[in-house]
């Protein structure tokens, strides 16, 4: 997973939409044959996505060194 986490609402809702969309359907004709492996799977991922995109909010933006701090160079 990239580890490059955007706190962008829209990119956030793409890239968990993206990883829903893979999903069989669970309920419909050929239900039996669902990898519920690979279902758990994609959710876990989705999941992670998620946890990393609060973890990232929470954090916040790394600031930029001011004018004064910059080292000299």
């Amino acid at each position: 997973m990239n580890t490059d986490m955007s706190t962008e609402p829209d990119e956030i809702r793409a890239r968990i939409a993206a990883l829903l969309a893979e999903l069989p359907d669970i309920e419909g004709p050929g239900s039996a044959d669902v990898d519920i492996d690979s279902v758990a799977s994609r959710l876990e991922e989705a999941h992670d996505l998620l946890v990393h995109a609060l973890e990232s909010v929470e954090k916040g933006p790394t600031p930029e060194p001011e004018a004064s701090e910059a080292p000299d160079g």
